[in-house]
């Protein structure tokens, strides 16, 4: 069994301290670390030659789907930023597909670069509000928990639920405990008495905290914090501060994050951005790797003897360049890794929405008062307006001048009526928008201009069979999403190619936000207040109902 010798700087977490040492693989694990004599320092010289040796990083919870790749394309980029694991909610598939879906995404996972690891989703569908492709009750559940195909119940949106006691909601809660698994949360907002009772049904994480005073009650209660910095959310700069007076109870996590970004790094981002803000690196480290390892029993190695051989190599420690990355013993990313053919994947979806014409979005209508969505850049919390529109020969049309567009969501599994809304803060002039890609259930969502170009973007979605997509002034462009309309099957470089391409012309059409596609999907996402619209109609989250266009 062939051994490699890899000399090199350590980092002692207890000591707070780095030595030089050298580091013995043989075949899938650590044979030994041996420590150089009078080498302790604060801050070691670091370099190609003598690069800092650590254990890997790992994303504590992802959505891989909202890549809009497989996960063995997402790990092949992943895995070149250090990353040597991921924990994966694969709830995004699994309302489109149920158990198959998220057997689809384990099987491809198994043949990736990094190691790669599942929950079991808590909520699907996320409501009984809308439709989705499929339905996961405690009995599913279990099938996963028994099989160890995944590592926790995944995150438990229906947080009123838990409040409330609702027997299926408590059943999966008390399956995960039988199994001894990890219960994820999701409970933007909750605070007091309420929270209290979501933790001691036994939530034990929740990364959508907006505020450190937020975060700071939750860790108080016991609860660990994933620092999030996704696409379209991003916390890390109001939450930071956590890393440094509670490193025992923060992880990071990107949740969605999708491939454009991707495409320029993953959690070292994060490790840069700590460091920047003076954060200690034991504490931005041991949030990044540690912390997400212990809490959720993960296979992965935590550069001791006998563990299994993940590491990675830093060549710059200010500017966290990681040079290299070995899973089991095998250099995957870097100079000399090894190469690998990506697998096939064979295309499976469920898509039966119909083609519509511009009538069927038009909304009779008579000026007056309506509830307009108004969203904002980054965030996933909307607020509920109320807004002056006027008529045009009986039908109510958008203020494009005022940055009132028309929003529309269609049932993609079955016939339906388009469920039609308004919305501010996608700014476009002209043109519309369009997306499969729709939390959670995964509905078509579209926002533009008039309904010309809306049914122009939508029917490019349906004749594909799930993409995202501009139209405007009688031309479009898709990105075609033919795996359960939520992932292609290019590499994260081709993908994030032509979604930059998409974004790049959205951003032509007038809209000035990050992320306009994953703003737009979360549009549809009831469970996060205040006002949503589903394919069912307008949904005020606060009142957890369906409430009419026209305000009364």
């Amino acid at each position: 069994m062939a051994t490699t010798v890899i000399k090199g700087w350590f980092a002692d977490l207890a000591k707070r301290e780095f030595y030089k040492g050298c580091l013995k693989v043989t075949g899938r694990r650590i044979a030994s670390i041996s420590e150089e004599e009078k080498t302790r320092t604060l801050k070691p010289a670091i370099g190609s030659n003598m690069p800092l040796i650590l254990a890997g990083l790992v994303d504590s919870h992802v959505h891989l789907e909202s890549s809009m790749v497989m996960p063995s394309r997402f790990a092949e980029e992943a895995s070149r930023y250090g990353t040597v694991a991921t924990v994966s909610d694969p709830h995004e598939i699994a309302n489109v597909l149920g158990l198959d879906g998220i057997r689809l995404m384990i099987e491809d996972a198994k043949k990736a670069r990094i190691k790669m690891f599942f929950t079991a989703p808590s909520c699907v569908p996320a409501t009984e509000m809308e439709k989705s492709g499929a339905r996961l009750k405690a009995k599913e559940i279990e099938t996963l928990f028994k099989s160890k195909e995944v590592v926790a119940l995944g995150e438990m949106m229906n947080y009123p639920g838990v409040i409330f006691g609702e027997e299926e909601v408590m059943e999966k809660i008390r399956m995960a405990k039988k199994y001894q698994y990890p219960v994820d949360g999701h409970a933007p907002g909750l605070i007091g008495k309420d929270l209290e009772q979501y933790i001691g049904a036994g939530i034990s994480t929740d990364h959508e905290c907006m505020s450190l005073k937020e975060a700071e009650e939750k860790i108080s209660l016991g609860m660990k914090v994933l620092i999030r910095e996704g696409s379209a959310a991003r916390n890390f700069d109001a939450l930071w501060p956590l890393i440094g007076t509670n490193p025992e109870s923060v992880m990071l996590c990107t949740d969605d994050f999708h491939p454009d970004d991707l495409a320029e790094g993953h959690i070292d981002r994060l490790i840069r951005k700590g460091l920047q803000k003076g954060l200690d690196f034991f504490d931005l480290y041991q949030a990044a790797s540690l912390n997400p390892i212990r809490h959720y029993h993960l296979n992965v190695g935590l550069l001791r003897a006998n563990d299994p051989a993940d590491f990675i190599l830093v060549d710059d420690l200010d500017r966290f360049h990681v040079s290299s990355t070995w899973i089991n013993g095998t250099r995957v990313a870097g100079e000399g890794a090894s190469q690998s053919r990506l697998p096939e994947i064979i295309p499976v979806n469920r898509f039966e929405a119909q083609a519509v014409n511009p009538a069927d979005l038009a909304v009779r209508g008579e000026e007056g008062m309506y509830r307009v969505i108004r969203a904002f850049d980054g965030e996933l919390v909307t607020e509920h307006k109320i807004q002056k529109l006027t008529e045009n020969q009986g039908y109510i049309m958008p203020d494009i001048r005022n940055d009132i567009l028309k929003i529309v969501v269609i049932n993609r599994y079955g016939p339906g009526v388009p469920s039609i809304g308004w919305i501010e803060g996608f700014g476009l002039k002209k043109g519309a928008m369009a997306s499969s890609i729709a939390h959670d259930s995964h509905n078509l969502i579209a926002v533009g201009t008039d309904d010309k170009e809306l049914s122009g973007a939508i029917n490019l979605i349906i004749r594909n069979k799930g993409g995202i997509s501009v139209f405007s002034e009688n031309e479009g462009e898709i990105l075609p999403l033919p795996v359960a309309g939520l992932m292609g099957m290019d590499t994260v470089t081709e993908t994030g190619k032509k979604y930059r391409m998409l974004t790049e012309q959205a951003r032509a059409m007038g809209s000035d936000l990050k992320a306009p596609f994953m703003t737009l999907a979360f549009m549809a996402l009831l469970v996060i207040p205040h006002l949503k619209i589903g394919d069912a109609g307008l949904f005020d989250g606060d009142r957890f109902s369906f409430v009419s266009l026209k305000a009364q």
